[in-house]
């Protein structure tokens, strides 16, 4: 079994910036894609951005030009930089990442931004 523990969330004003880490129990696990998904109150979980193994990146089109994904691999962790950050980004924020033919997730880290 694999554990993704996540971090970094928090209360920021309209703007600002925050950064996730999730981190996975086991860093001798190969996951092939790594990613962050988010669910606002009364909303569906979407996708915001994931990296694959080789680098690839794909970002939802609500954040591209402000969040910033980024993943090492070999140490089985992903952060988001999130930036110019709004208070539609408000959402709890849960780490996803997929190997073996499982996919795995966090917790998840409360993001509020208010304006």
């Amino acid at each position: 079994q694999v554990a993704l523990v996540e971090s970094g969330g928090g209360l920021v004003q309209a703007g600002g910036s925050l950064r996730l880490s999730c981190a996975a129990s086991r860093s001798a696990f190969m996951f092939n894609v790594m990613g962050w998904y988010r669910q606002a109150p009364g909303k569906q979980r979407e996708l915001v951005a994931i990296i694959t193994r080789i680098g690839s990146t794909n970002y939802a089109d609500s954040v591209k030009g402000r969040f910033t994904i980024s993943g090492d691999f070999v140490k089985n962790t992903v952060y988001l930089q999130m930036n110019s950050l709004k208070p539609e980004d408000t959402a709890v924020y849960y780490c996803n990442a997929y190997g073996g033919g499982l996919g795995y997730w966090g917790q998840g880290t409360q993001v509020t931004v208010s304006s």
